[in-house]
């Protein structure tokens, strides 16, 4: 495992049990946060819409973006961006890794 010194990895779970378009949840820090496999590449964000207090787990997934179900924010998967309303602050993202075929996440 690629340890870098003070940063805690989370084992997400297996590469290949993790296909495209699937959302696994896990916590990191005592933080619920959302993994999300789109178009090859792994996003991790935290479970919370920045509107109103609600996880994104579970939300529809296209065009780089994730949305809440609740009100249907969207937030841009590789930086957390809010993209409509009505969510303006963005959502906190978090470092993926893929080793050995399994997958972590970290704090950036």
């Amino acid at each position: 495992m690629n340890e870098q010194v003070g940063v805690a990895w989370v084992r997400v779970g297996a590469e290949a049990e993790l296909p495209e378009g699937s959302q696994t949840e896990v916590t990191v820090d005592g933080v619920s946060v959302v993994v999300v496999r789109y178009e090859g590449q792994f996003y991790a964000l935290r479970n919370n819409c920045t509107h109103k207090d609600y996880p994104l787990l579970g939300g529809e997934v296209s065009m780089g973006r994730i949305t809440c179900q609740k009100h249907g924010a969207k937030f841009e998967l590789s930086t957390g961006k809010a993209k409509t309303l009505p969510a303006v602050k963005p959502v906190r993202i978090y470092r993926t890794l893929v080793e050995d075929g399994e997958v972590y996440v970290a704090p950036l």
